[in-house]
């Protein structure tokens, strides 16, 4: 099933078309990478999908109720001066559903100190966020994604700037978090990453777009040097599609 399909999308930023012709779906239960040069539509596309940008012609139909829907910028859009704590920016997650300007309840809190629990995050509770290491802050912000109990995650290069243990940590999360029915789109430019995490993949190329499963992708690829495991930027002339 997919609660997330593109319908001959075009997107377009400053007048200048940046995607068009995009179909697809996601399919609930997945993760898909999304992968692309910079300047190649992923962070449009990403905005078209959290409603935060009109196409330009076709549609994008999300089935997702808004409140179930998160979308995990680079840790770089952070306020790190912000005085903030690890469990204060957990509770934040509980905003769209229960809003902002209501007290938790035990209920909540008792949510919250399982998903630090679960991260291993727990000693980091009323740790400033300005303190934490990159690591440490990507876990936090995932555990408010888990708070929210988002239905569609996207998530900009999550593995970016981190130790292996946070990697792994949040690798099994991502997966336990499919598993249970989630939609995902996580933007990635690493091989490795992409063959413990992506069920599917789109490439985004020259405006366009274009499926591909992750077996393909690798077999494509395994060749490149350990020192240098990049995704391609363009469309490889041999590569079977994906689903559709």
């Amino acid at each position: 099933m997919s609660r997330l399909q593109l319908e001959d999308l075009q997107l377009a930023r400053g007048g200048q078309t940046v995607l068009e012709h995009l179909d697809g779906r996601f399919m609930d239960g997945a993760i898909t990478a999304l992968v692309g040069a910079n300047g190649s539509g992923k962070s449009t596309l990403i905005a078209s999908i959290m409603g935060m940008l009109r196409p330009v012609a076709g549609k994008v139909e999300c089935q997702v109720p808004k409140e179930r829907c998160a979308w995990l910028p680079q840790q770089l859009a952070l306020d790190l001066t912000f005085p903030m704590s690890v469990e204060e920016l957990i509770m934040t997650g509980t905003w769209p559903s229960h809003g902002a300007l209501k007290g938790y309840c035990a209920a909540h809190y008792r949510r919250g100190r399982e998903i630090m629990a679960r991260l291993g995050i727990s000693s980091l509770a009323h740790r400033p966020l300005g303190e934490l290491s990159g690591g440490q802050r990507q876990r936090a912000l995932i555990g408010r994604t888990l708070m929210q109990e988002a239905e569609l995650l996207l998530l900009d290069e999550p593995f970016a700037n981190v130790d292996i243990e946070t990697v792994n940590v949040l690798t099994d999360v991502l997966r336990d978090t499919a598993r249970q029915g989630a939609t995902i789109i996580v933007v990635l430019h690493d091989l490795e990453q992409l063959s413990r995490l992506a069920d599917d993949v789109l490439i985004l190329a020259g405006g366009h777009g274009r499926w591909a499963s992750p077996e393909s992708l690798l077999e494509r690829y395994a060749g490149q040097p350990a020192k240098a495991p990049r995704l391609p930027f363009i469309f490889p002339d041999t590569l079977d599609a994906g689903t559709v």
